[in-house]
């Protein structure tokens, strides 16, 4: 379970590293995609480089801790993390996005951070 328990670890983090740049550097695709469609030549595109910042940041953060800190310490950090995916689930329903998107993206990937928080605590 520990081999399971970090490669679910390390494929979130560099998960989160993918969308970050994504959203740095294809900002219109990842706004699309994440299911709030935005122009970023219009106010969004600062609102789509703090998400890339966010994003990006909690994967090379991730990443650190389990390298540097540990087990334990990466198990908390997704228990925490996991309230990204469900603040963005929300985001998404209350902006008429996709029930699809909020729940199929979304709230699916604050689950699998959850299961990876308890892999990680059992390791």
């Amino acid at each position: 379970m520990t081999i399971t328990a970090y490669t679910l670890a390390i494929v979130l983090d560099l998960f989160c590293l993918f969308l970050g740049y994504r959203f740095l550097f294809q900002p219109a695709s990842a706004a699309t995609g994440y299911g709030v469609p935005a122009d970023p030549a219009g106010d969004a595109g600062a609102y789509l480089a703090i998400k890339g910042l966010r994003d990006g940041t909690l994967g090379v953060v991730g990443l650190a801790l389990l390298v540097f800190a540990g087990v334990r310490a990466e198990a908390w950090f997704m228990l925490c993390v996991a309230l990204v995916p469900l603040g963005d689930t929300l985001i998404v329903l209350r902006n008429g996005g996709a029930k699809a998107v909020a729940y199929g993206i979304h709230f699916a990937t604050a689950i699998v951070v959850l299961v990876s928080a308890a892999l990680l605590f059992l390791s």
